[in-house]
């Protein structure tokens, strides 16, 4: 009887690990499908050439975005977003960039639902910038 419960257990276990796998795959599959219907990424060279007529916004948190961000950026954190909309105007093009991708499409998502239509992302995020950045100044 003793081998039974220990085989339930495993069982169970296994079937909670396949759920959460599942749950994982869906929710990237689910990001990229989303990344394609919205249409937003740019290159690096098509959002450089193209930022100076955007209102670029960096998602990373206040302490990446000292550390170094992308020359005329300002800083929204993600988390924050929803409440500081207000901030952005929805008659210029929003230019949007985090670590990776993934919180930028959250972002686009977010801004189209509040009726925002020119929505962009960074190709790779602040990962895969080469151009132009700024870095906050320590104070000593």
């Amino acid at each position: 009887m003793l081998v039974l419960g220990t085989i339930n257990v495993w069982v169970v276990i296994n079937i909670i690990l396949i759920a959460i796998l599942l749950w994982f795959l869906g929710d990237w599959a689910y990001y990229q499908i989303q990344r394609k219907r919205l249409g937003g990424e740019l290159t690096e060279a098509a959002f450089e050439e193209t930022m100076r007529k955007a209102q670029i916004v960096d998602l990373r948190d206040k302490k990446d975005f000292d550390a170094g961000h992308i020359l005329g950026a300002r800083n929204l954190p993600y988390p924050m977003l929803k409440q500081n909309m207000g901030e952005l105007r929805m008659d210029l093009p929003v230019y949007l960039y985090d670590a990776g991708i993934t919180l930028s499409i959250r972002a686009a998502l977010k801004l189209r639902k509040a009726g925002f239509t020119d929505i962009k992302w960074l190709k790779k995020g602040y990962a895969g910038w080469t151009g132009k950045t700024k870095r906050k100044k320590k104070l000593n």
